[in-house]
């Protein structure tokens, strides 16, 4: 398996932020239907079933990532960046992966499936490899004890260059991520 090498701790909270079941949601919906406008109701017809705090949040962070806009006087109320439009190519990579091997479920919808496919991606090279020599499997140990295939393991490396020409080109954006991730998890840990 040739796995590109990841910046560590940033790497792994950037994709613990991108892995927001919601931002999921949000660009994969305006990459598949195109922008949302203004019209009355648009906005809650996309995107009915979650809450309006769901969907504040993943607004709210999509716009602090660079990943949508919208300008107070245009038709459009959100429409995708450069890089959200790219994101979303990172998000179709890691779903048609998880489909193809039926990850973390056979049934699993489009969101569970990229939301648990992103921290596969994160890890260590070194570490995936060590892990896929373990037990008598041969495949990549995951939480909660599941074993993945030898064959999904080295399948893994489209998503993961994806991803990983995704992060370089977004550089500026892993600082950001980083604080909003940690600063959320501060937030939740308080409201506790």
């Amino acid at each position: 398996m040739t796995r590109h090498s990841t910046d560590g701790l940033g790497h792994r909270q950037a994709i613990r932020a991108l892995a927001l079941p919601a931002l999921i949601r949000l660009v994969s919906e305006i990459a598949d239907n195109g922008p949302i406008n203004r019209r009355r109701g648009s906005l809650q017809a996309a995107f009915g079933n979650l809450t309006a705090n769901q969907l504040g949040h993943a607004i709210d962070r999509a716009r602090d990532f660079g990943l949508v806009y919208g300008d107070e006087h245009e038709r459009v109320r959100y429409r995708l960046t450069d890089s959200g439009e790219d994101l979303a190519d990172v998000y179709d990579t890691a779903a048609r992966w998880a489909r193809t091997h039926q990850f973390p479920a056979a049934t699993s919808d489009f969101v569970t499936r990229v939301q648990h496919t992103l921290p596969l991606l994160g890890q260590d090279p070194a570490l995936a490899r060590d892990v896929a020599r373990v037990g008598t499997s041969g495949g990549l140990l995951l939480p909660g004890g599941a074993v993945l295939s030898p064959q999904a393991t080295s399948a893994l490396d489209g998503p993961q260059a994806a991803l990983t020409a995704w992060l370089q080109a977004n550089v500026s954006l892993q600082h950001d991520m980083a604080l909003h991730t940690a600063r959320t998890a501060d937030e939740m840990e308080t409201a506790a």
